[in-house]
């Protein structure tokens, strides 16, 4: 088996630091890639804290890769040597149930094989991107169009389908209003598609000093919601509302925001239950609701939207050496907008 250096979380809350991940060889239908860059997601915070429960140790995170093809199995007709690609959140999944034939193996009935923190068919841990190599069915491969920076096509993998996945599946067009609430990874992400795909954006953001960044990526307004009067001036305002906070929060009052018929959209994972008030919803006929990440195709189509209409994320690219000061900024919001490992650093001596 190949042998890659990489970054662990040897327990939960430990820092991380340097290890090795055997790699299986290329099977007929796989792919083995070079990694060239992983970003870094909040999740990958929950995760190797075992903030979420269910964690296993040693943990590699990583689900934001990006790389070239090293080797193909004799099967592969995909993808070839030297082919830019990316690997998601997920690298499998039961491929039977009526999710998985729809597209949505996100939604697997077995639940998807996690790009790390899981176990793969033969019941072997998986390893993520914070690594210089993966090997992985080429099924759940994506190809990188030209035109994205690759550095900047990472956090796509997760932070930009999470949000595109849920604008279009509930049916955000042209013209419609949608806030954004948050401006950090997932955030700017949102606010740039929302852009792209014709809405009038708003920020809403209990930082005042985030306004200036915001409308530089593309938002018509911004509005503080650490002023209790925001949520007054801009009750039934919009069509939209797409929540990316992971932290605690009410979301009856962001609920109130909507018009009639409006769709909240919860895409952020706060670790405990919210509730929510009965009235929030019947009044205005308005839907809560939450997605998670998109199937193959949709990531695969929304990559393409990206390069057609230069989207890209916003990133700071950190070596390896740096993740744990990394993730201590993240917390804070100290990051404009999403970290990315340059995994040529795990090389480093």
């Amino acid at each position: 088996m190949p042998t890659t250096p990489a970054y662990a979380a040897p327990s939960a809350r430990a820092a991380l630091g340097p290890f090795t991940v055997e790699r299986r060889e290329p099977r007929p239908h796989d792919v083995l890639i070079d990694i060239l860059y992983c970003g870094v997601c909040h999740s990958d915070i929950h995760q190797a804290r075992d903030e979420w429960g269910g964690a296993t140790f040693p943990m590699v995170p990583g689900h934001e890769i990006v790389g070239k093809v090293s080797r193909v199995g004799s099967a592969v007709t995909t993808f070839k040597a030297g082919d830019t690609v990316g690997v998601g959140c997920f690298v499998d999944s039961c491929r039977e149930c009526p999710q998985c034939l729809q597209g949505e193996e996100q939604y697997c009935d077995q639940g998807m094989v996690d790009t790390y923190n899981s176990h793969d068919r033969d019941g072997q841990p998986t390893y993520g991107g914070y690594s210089t190599r993966i090997t992985v069915d080429s099924k759940y491969v994506l190809r990188i169009p030209e035109g994205i920076p690759l550095e900047r096509a990472a956090p796509l993998l997760c932070a930009g389908i999470t949000t595109y996945s849920p604008l279009r599946r509930f049916g955000l067009k042209a013209g419609d209003a949608l806030a954004v609430v948050g401006l950090g990874g997932l955030g700017h992400m949102a606010v740039k598609l929302g852009k792209a795909l014709g809405a009038e954006v708003t920020v809403l953001s209990t930082s005042p000093s985030k306004r200036e960044g915001a409308l530089a990526l593309g938002a018509t307004h911004f509005a503080a919601t650490s002023d209790k009067a925001t949520f007054k001036t801009l009750a039934n305002k919009f069509d939209f509302v797409l929540d990316t906070v992971s932290a605690p929060h009410d979301y009856n009052a962001y609920l109130r925001l909507l018009k009639t018929d409006g769709t909240m959209i919860l895409v952020g994972a706060p670790e405990a239950p919210t509730p929510v008030a009965a009235f929030s919803l019947i009044g205005r006929r308005r839907r809560l609701v939450g997605s998670l990440i998109g199937g193959i195709r949709e990531t695969q189509e929304m990559l393409d939207f990206c390069a057609k209409h230069q989207v890209a994320s916003d990133v700071e690219v950190i070596p390896i050496q740096h993740i744990n000061d990394a993730y201590e900024r993240m917390l804070k919001g100290d990051v404009r907008y999403r970290f990315v490992v340059d995994t040529a650093s795990l090389n480093a001596k």
